[in-house]
């Protein structure tokens, strides 16, 4: 495989630091992003050649920083890919949700995949390996109780990424999006893991995610990819038959309501 040169935002979470060491090993070029500089550079240092690699410290939360931050990428020359990873959940009922969880799951989750996909197009159009990769959920086309503003972050994300796939059809541009299932990660709080564990809500490895993403950088073809059965069945399903998927989690119901109350500490 060609070495590429990857920006990879949300690097030092669970799948971003998975990620990051897979690409490594696959001999890419890394400029990770995160919001904390220890962290980040941790990471680099595990990282196979860490000279090969950069960091840089950005939030995503704002139009400002992000025009920034490609100002910077633009700076340093030509980029190949850009992954899209970085991401926040927020686990509770519509009624308990807070102003500020809603604003900053949309500004990190949506608006800023959005923001930098259209801001580094223009170095994306001169590379001849250019993909953009999306990090989904399968929570973007299964409306789950208790994630209310992250699903809605994960339908608009897949919405943009079919928007961004067609625009660029006729371009060498693929576009990926990239859904996983539950994954095990510091995302998911206490509350979280112990009810998938009681509803047998399967959860994945970060590196079963990596492995997926890599992948995709040898397709030139852009792609929507779901990880995890039953989940790919459901997401059909819920598609196709709403109702049906409705009333299975009409039955969770009792037992999402009360991991989501004792989250909140009610």
């Amino acid at each position: 495989m060609t070495a590429l040169k990857i920006v990879l935002t949300g690097a030092t979470g669970g799948i971003g630091s998975a990620m990051a060491q897979s690409f490594a090993r696959a001999g890419h070029r890394l400029i990770l992003l995160g919001r904390n500089s220890d962290a980040l550079a941790a990471l680099q240092g595990r990282l196979q050649e860490p000279s090969r690699h950069q960091i840089m410290l950005a939030d995503l939360s704002s139009a400002a920083t992000i025009a920034s931050i490609a100002a910077k990428l633009a700076a340093m020359g030509e980029i190949d890919v850009l992954i899209n990873n970085a991401g926040l959940s927020d686990f509770g009922l519509v009624a308990d949700l807070q102003d500020d969880a809603i604003a900053q799951m949309l500004q990190v989750n949506l608006l800023a995949p959005m923001r930098l996909c259209r801001a580094l197009l223009p170095l994306l159009s001169s590379s001849g390996n250019a993909a953009i990769i999306n990090i989904g959920s399968s929570f973007g086309s299964i409306g789950y109780p208790g994630f209310s503003a992250y699903c809605a972050s994960k339908f608009g994300l897949r919405g943009f990424t079919e928007v961004l796939q067609r625009e660029l059809a006729d371009q060498p541009i693929a576009v990926h999006y990239l859904a996983p299932r539950a994954v095990r990660t510091t995302m998911n709080s206490p509350a979280v893991m112990a009810m998938n564990k009681e509803l047998g809500n399967r959860e994945d490895e970060p590196e079963i995610v990596a492995a997926a993403a890599l992948q995709l950088l040898t397709q030139r073809r852009s792609s929507s990819r779901y990880l995890g059965w039953p989940e790919k069945l459901f997401v059909r399903l819920n598609a196709l038959l709403p109702n049906v998927v409705a009333n299975a989690l009409k039955k969770q119901l009792p037992t999402i309501r009360r991991y989501a109350t004792q989250h909140r500490g009610h």
